[in-house]
C-alpha cells in the first residue's frame, strides 16, 4: 500500500539576518515552550519558493496573484495573443475577467441573495476582489467557454427560458438593492449561467488546466464568486521557528550623505535601527500526494512526485529575500528528514523544551539530533507506517545512530531520486 503523505522536516542554520519582519519592522517571533522563538511565516516561505528561478525552470510559470482585474484583463491578453494555439479577441478575453472573477450569476430560485452589506463591499471595491492566484491555461479554457457559449444559437428550450426571464424582469418592480437590469444584462446572465454549467460539466479538464499552475495545485485557492473553482490545497506548511530560544541584536546604522560631507558638515544623513538574530530553524511541511494527483486533474503518482522532489529542494534552499543585501544570510539545510506516511506529521515538540548549545557552543548537532530522537520515538510508540530517508552534513549525527535507524542519502540530488521511486 503506497503511504499517501510525505512529511518534510528541515533544519537550516541561518547567520544573523532578519529574514522576515512584522508591521512594527521587528522580526516575527512566537512564543514555544514558554520561550521566544524567531519566526519565518510560511506565506513568506511559500512565496520566496514561488518566485524562484528554480521554480521556474522545474515547475513552470507560477499564477498571477492580484485583485486588480483590469490590470489582470491586459495580462492574460497579452499571455494569450503569444499563444499559438489561441485564437482569442480582446473582447473574450475582458467578458472571461468580468464573469470569471465578479459575483455575475443571479442567484437560482430558492438561493439566499447576497446580503446589503455584501452589496456595499462589492461596490466599495469597484473592479477588484481578494488577492486570488489565476491560471493562465484555466483563464484560457474559461473564456474559450465563454466566446464558444456567447456565438452558439440558442436551442428554442433556451430562446423560451430567456424570454421567459426578460418578461419576468420587466414585470419586477426595482428596488433600491436590486434595480432593473436591461435586456442586454438578462441575456449576459442568462448566459453566464450556461458557461457555468458547461464548466461544470467538465470539471476535471477545468481542475487539470488550473493545476497546470503548480503553485496552485499545491497551496490550493478558495474561491467565493463567480466562475472561480475552489481548489483544496494539497501542501501544508508550518512557519518556521528557531529550535532555541533567541536573545535578538539591535543594529544601529547610519547613512553618510556625501554631499554634506564635502560642505564640511558632521553627521549621517539618516539613522535607524534594525533588529536581527541567528539560529538554526525547523522547517515541516506535510504533502498530501492524492490530493496534488487530483489538483493536477487526476494526474499519475509519479509526476505528483516528481513534483514533491522539486519542491523538496526547493524547502530546503530557498531563503526569504528580506533584508539580504544587509545581512546576506544565504545559507542550505544542514539536516533534511523525509518520511512517507500514512497521515501527517510535525516534529515541532522535540524542540519544545529549548535546544541547549553543544560543547562548541553551536545548535546544528543537537538540534539534528533532538529531531532524529524525537521522530524515533512517535515512532516506535504509536507503531507508525512509514518509510524514512536522510540527508544530514552533520557525520556525528550519523555516529550516534547505533544501530543505524535510518537510510543515509549521500547528497540532495539521491535524497530527490529516493522519493521519485517511492511509487
Amino acid at each position: 500500500m503506497s503511504r499517501n503523505y510525505l512529511n518534510m522536516h528541515v533544519l537550516i542554520s541561518h547567520s544573523p539576518s532578519c529574514l522576515n519582519r512584522d508591521d512594527m519592522n521587528m522580526q516575527k517571533s512566537a512564543i514555544f515552550g514558554g520561550k521566544r522563538r524567531v519566526r519565518i511565516s510560511s506565506q513568506s516561505l511559500k512565496r520566496a519558493i514561488r518566485i524562484s528561478d528554480y521554480y521556474a525552470e522545474k515547475l513552470g510559470a507560477h499564477s498571477i496573484r492580484t485583485r486588480e482585474l483590469t490590470l489582470l484583463a491586459e495580462r492574460m491578453h497579452q499571455a494569450l495573443t503569444n499563444d499559438a494555439t489561441c485564437d482569442l479577441d480582446k473582447k473574450w478575453i475582458d467578458l472571461g475577467v468580468e464573469i470569471f472573477a465578479n459575483n455575475k450569476v443571479d442567484p437560482e430560485e430558492g438561493e439566499e441573495e447576497a446580503s446589503e452589506n455584501e452589496a456595499i463591499d462589492a461596490a466599495a471595491t469597484g473592479n477588484k476582489v481578494a488577492v486570488t492566484p489565476w491560471s493562465i491555461n484555466e483563464f484560457k479554457l474559461i473564456c474559450e467557454t465563454v466566446k464558444e457559449v456567447f456565438e452558439s444559437p440558442l436551442t428554442d428550450k433556451e430562446s423560451a427560458s430567456l424570454k421567459k426571464a426578460t418578461e419576468k424582469e420587466k414585470g419586477r418592480k426595482p428596488t433600491k438593492k436590486k434595480p432593473k437590469k436591461e435586456p442586454v444584462e438578462i441575456e449576459q446572465d442568462f448566459l453566464t449561467k450556461k458557461v457555468k454549467k458547461k464548466l461544470e460539466a467538465s470539471a476535471t479538464q477545468l481542475q487539470a488546466a488550473c493545476g497546470s499552475a503548480v503553485d496552485i495545485a499545491l497551496s490550493g485557492r478558495m474561491a467565493t464568486s463567480g466562475l472561480m473553482t475552489s481548489i483544496d490545497g494539497a501542501l501544508a506548511v508550518a512557519h518556521a521557528i528557531t529550535t532555541h530560544s533567541i536573545d535578538a541584536d539591535i543594529d544601529w546604522f547610519t547613512a553618510v550623505d556625501d554631499l554634506i560631507l564635502e560642505e564640511g558638515d558632521v553627521g549621517a544623513g539618516h539613522l535607524n535601527t534594525q533588529e536581527f538574530s541567528s539560529g538554526v530553524f525547523y522547517r515541516y511541511a506535510s504533502l498530501n500526494i492524492a490530493q496534488l494527483q487530483k489538483n493536477l486533474g487526476d494526474a499519475t503518482r509519479m509526476r505528483a512526485l516528481e513534483i514533491a522532489s522539486h519542491f523538496i529542494h526547493l524547502f530546503a534552499t530557498v531563503v526569504p529575500s528580506a533584508k539580504q543585501q544587509t545581512f546576506a544570510a544565504h545559507n542550505l539545510a544542514d539536516t533534511v528528514l523525509l518520511s512517507f506516511a500514512d497521515q501527517p506529521l510535525s516534529l515541532a515538540n522535540a524542540f519544545e523544551a529549548p535546544i541547549k548549545a553543544d560543547l562548541d557552543g553551536g545548535f546544528r548537532q543537537p538540534s539534528s539530533s533532538a529531531l532524529l530522537s524525537h521522530h524515533r520515538k512517535l515512532t516506535d510508540a504509536y507503531g507508525l507506517n512509514d518509510k524514512s530517508q536522510l540527508f544530514t552534513l552533520l557525520d556525528t549525527v550519523v555516529a550516534e545512530q547505533n544501530p543505524p535507524s535510518y537510510k543515509k542519502a549521500n547528497s540532495m540530488r539521491e535524497l530527490t531520486g529516493w522519493v521519485m521511486a517511492q511509487e
